[in-house]
């Protein structure tokens, strides 16, 4: 087997595709309608992707058990980029070692987003 992508059912197509794509920095590489109400944004780089599914006639709730996450070169700069972008950092900066540390954001569906900095040692 392998591990192709995530789904995150989405309220606003357009303000997740300007969290993913426009701040995260994730390649649109198909975008199709697939019903009346339904359209899906497959983003990434790479062999895992990210799906985006918007549909108008269905509700629902993030889950707060899972999180998505991206390596980033500097932690500093990206808290920095997040709030020029007024991106709500939901914790403190987490060093659970001495060789990363990493913060949560909540994307604009409430799925948290990790960004984490590998330190050296």
């Amino acid at each position: 087997m392998k591990y192709v992508w995530t789904t995150i059912m989405v309220k606003d197509l357009e303000k997740s595709l300007e969290f993913y794509r426009d701040f995260i920095g994730l390649k649109v590489n198909r975008r199709f309608a697939s019903g009346p109400n339904q359209e899906i944004v497959f983003l990434g780089d790479g062999e895992t992707e990210v799906e985006l599914i918007e549909n108008k006639q269905e509700s629902f709730t993030a889950g707060n058990a899972i999180s998505l996450g991206f390596a980033v070169e500097s932690l500093d700069e990206t808290i920095k980029l997040l709030k020029e972008k007024s991106i709500n950092i939901v914790s403190e900066i987490i060093e659970p070692n001495p060789t990363i540390k990493f913060i949560y954001v909540l994307d604009p569906n409430g799925v948290k987003v990790q960004f984490s900095e590998t330190l050296n040692q």
